[in-house]
């Protein structure tokens, strides 16, 4: 193919410019010996002519030039050599948890004429790709996909989606291209690797020169890869792999959606969520079944999920949700913080709205304390220090965390917290008083439920509180829903 040709002489160059800095650096040496060889043969600086005592200062000179050189180069190669190219955090899929998948990748390689992927993992991300692992001279790539894919298309789009990526192992394979890439990734790992010294930094030069030599070709070679598999795959499943299209970009919106409404509340209680895929693919049912622009897509959910080709889909998901938790928020919390989703509403809805109530009655303590002691957690009491213009006194105590005056940009930030913690008081209350519900919503996360309905009218009023302390608004709302502003409100 005429893309795969322009790819391997994007390689060529490639090799040709790590072949000149080899060249470069054993250049000196070569002239050193020439000039040494010229001395004992008596043809360049003869011991006794008149000219000797020069040559000998030059060779003295390029001697010690091409020392110096060959020290610099061997500690490049030896950097380079103990370089690691990063490599991404996945859950590997062996055959034996998942045979119909890997029968379905060596399927659909044998009909594009490619070679199989070495291996399949799975990743916390919206996106596919083939990745050779460190140290893999010569051998098949990992297969990576993102794994909302999974739960989310069905078995054939996944198969769709997957073709020209596959197919990209044909480059893959190639001994000119594998080795250019292994060349440049090893310059990119290989930048900043040392400690920050003279000689280091001087190295790091050396580099970036390097990969500056390096940019576009390596930018050509992999357009010229990524158009020859793309031409490859465009006879397999050519028409079911443009509607494909259009499902990665809902599972993208989906995906991050989840982590930062739903996941996120979750992390920061020292509680992990255990099926996220899972949770994806319920969030983007319920977009389909809400937002018109999604007509059609329930329809397909009659077709075989991906996640069927999983021998255990549950365990693979929590493997999956385990990573995404240590990738996005930090390192894995101790033993018995997994999270299944049924106990997720009392478990960080109810408990996150008193850990912010707990929050916001410890700055309205700071900000007017009560001389006759700690006054019960009464939504009366809040209500009257937003109306008596008490709103960015709040704001500053939740966002700093002190009294001290903080810039506008915080207080802003510390308002918005501030919103966050008069709703979640106003939860509570409603809660212990007036038979809400914590609930989950798969696309907003926390939502309060009274009388079995979702409550969203509440954000209003409590903006308009707390920007310009007008709470008459709230007040009303808080009557019509039955919430008795005297009685004390639980916290913690």
């Amino acid at each position: 193919m005429a893309a795969l040709d322009a790819a391997r002489a994007q390689a060529r160059a490639l090799l040709r410019i790590r072949a000149l800095a080899r060249a470069a650096a054993v250049l000196p040496a070569a002239v050193a010996v020439v000039l040494l060889a010229g001395r004992f043969t008596g043809r360049i600086g003869a011991p006794g002519s008149p000219d000797a005592s020069g040559w000998d200062v030059v060779r003295w000179v390029v001697g010690a030039f091409a020392v110096l050189v060959g020290l610099v180069a061997l500690a490049a190669i030896r950097r380079h050599a103990r370089a690691v190219p990063p490599s991404t955090p996945a859950i590997a899929v062996e055959p034996g948890q998942a045979p119909e998948l890997h029968r379905m990748i060596e399927e659909l390689a044998h009909r594009l004429g490619v070679p199989a992927p070495g291996a399949i993992a799975l990743t916390p991300d919206c996106d596919s790709w083939l990745e050779e692992p460190p140290g893999a001279h010569g051998r098949a790539p990992v297969l990576v996909i993102g794994s909302p894919f999974l739960w989310w298309m069905r078995a054939g789009e996944l198969r769709a989606l997957l073709a020209p990526v596959v197919a990209g192992t044909a480059a893959a394979a190639d001994p000119e291209i594998a080795a250019a890439r292994r060349f440049v990734r090893g310059l990119d790992a290989a930048l900043g690797s040392g400690r920050r010294t003279p000689p280091a930094r001087l190295l790091d030069r050396i580099t970036r020169a390097l990969l500056r030599a390096c940019r576009d070709y390596a930018a050509e070679l992999e357009r010229a890869a990524a158009a020859a598999a793309a031409e490859q795959a465009r006879a397999v499943d050519y028409g079911l792999r443009i509607a494909a299209q259009g499902q990665v970009g809902l599972a993208y919106a989906g995906w991050d959606r989840l982590l930062t409404r739903v996941a996120l509340p979750a992390w920061r209680l020292g509680r992990r969520p255990a099926q996220l895929n899972a949770g994806v693919a319920a969030a983007l049912t319920e977009l389909s079944r809400r937002d018109r622009l999604a007509e059609g897509y329930e329809s397909r959910l009659g077709d075989r999920p991906a996640c069927d080709l999983l021998e255990e889909p549950g365990a693979m998901d929590a493997a999956v949700s385990q990573l995404a938790a240590e990738l996005f928020h930090g390192p894995a919390r101790p033993e018995g913080a997994e999270l299944l989703w049924d106990d997720y509403p009392e478990q960080v809805v109810d408990r996150g709205w008193r850990l912010q109530a707990m929050a916001l009655q410890e700055a309205l303590d700071t900000v007017a304390p009560a001389p006759a002691g700690r006054p019960a957690p009464t939504l009366a009491r809040l209500l009257a220090r937003l109306e008596a213009g008490g709103a960015p006194a709040l704001a500053r105590v939740l966002a700093a965390g002190e009294p001290p005056a903080v810039p506008g940009a915080q207080e802003r930030g510390g308002r918005e917290l501030l919103a966050d913690c008069v709703t979640a008081m106003v939860c509570c209350a409603a809660v212990d008083g007036a038979g809400g519900k914590p609930g989950l919503d798969w696309l907003d996360g926390p939502v309060l439920l009274l009388g079995g309905v979702r409550r969203g009218d509440l954000a209003d009023p409590v903006v308009e509180a707390v920007e310009q302390g007008a709470v008459a608004e709230l007040r009303s709302w808080l009557g019509a829903a039955g919430i008795r502003l005297e009685k004390p409100v639980r916290l913690g």
